[in-house]
């Protein structure tokens, strides 16, 4: 019933345990096929793709670029983006299913609520603040996943070949009243938040955002994101 597409760059650290997520919705059947779309890897992310049946295309490095690769490849009517640090918590088969099963003639898309797989008060003070966001702007990230029709993500465009922020863009198109989230989470690694500290890269994120809205180059944004 839908392709999950992975993009990839050296993310043999937290791959297999996406992978791994992904497992009980092929067995259940609604998981068809997964394809990592690979920005030229070159640790082990090759191989624990192909050793877990996953397809793979290699191409040139660009989350959006890749992303557009992976879907043209799907062959499902319904699409599910993931990133290789991203798992979705339990339940989400049956949210993801719900949630198909609900839409008519003009479905729309759906992500999953924000999560960071650390503790203490600063990650679930960041959570809080993402969910804000997502409920003021209707503006979930990459890191929360993408759930849409094959038809829908045809019918705007696709994914933007740009060097960042492919994920608000697609959103912004997809439009508020079609766009939902899931009443499950995505557990998102919190190593880049460990490694800069919380609050110097939740600023540099809102930074990134504000420039995009102000018409900034994503060229640009991407030199300031790192």
């Amino acid at each position: 019933m839908i392709s999950v597409i992975i993009p990839t760059l050296n993310a043999e650290e937290h791959l297999a345990r996406t992978l791994a997520a992904l497992v009980p919705g092929a067995v259940e059947g609604l998981v068809r096929e997964v394809i990592i779309a690979d920005g030229g890897s070159r640790d082990g992310t090759r191989a624990i793709a192909e050793a877990t049946g996953c397809e793979f295309v290699s191409g040139a490095a660009g989350r959006g670029r890749q992303l557009a690769a992976g879907a043209r490849m799907a062959r499902s009517g319904w699409l599910l983006f993931l990133h290789a640090d991203t798992v979705p918590g339990e339940g989400w088969i049956g949210a993801v299913e719900d949630f198909i099963a609900a839409q008519g003639p003009r479905p729309g898309a759906a992500s999953f609520r924000f999560c960071l797989n650390a503790s203490g008060a600063s990650p679930r003070i960041l959570e809080q603040v993402v969910a804000l966001r997502c409920w003021l702007l209707a503006l979930p990230y990459g890191d929360q996943g993408l759930l849409i029709s094959r038809a829908h993500y045809d019918q705007i465009g696709g994914f933007a070949d740009i060097e960042i922020m492919e994920d608000v863009d697609i959103v912004r198109r997809i439009g508020r009243r079609r766009l939902s989230l899931l009443p499950v989470r995505a557990v998102t690694s919190a190593e880049r938040y460990r490694r800069e500290g919380f609050s110097r890269r939740s600023i540099r994120n809102l930074a990134c955002l504000s420039l995009y809205f102000l018409r900034v180059s994503p060229r640009l944004i991407a030199r300031l994101y790192g």
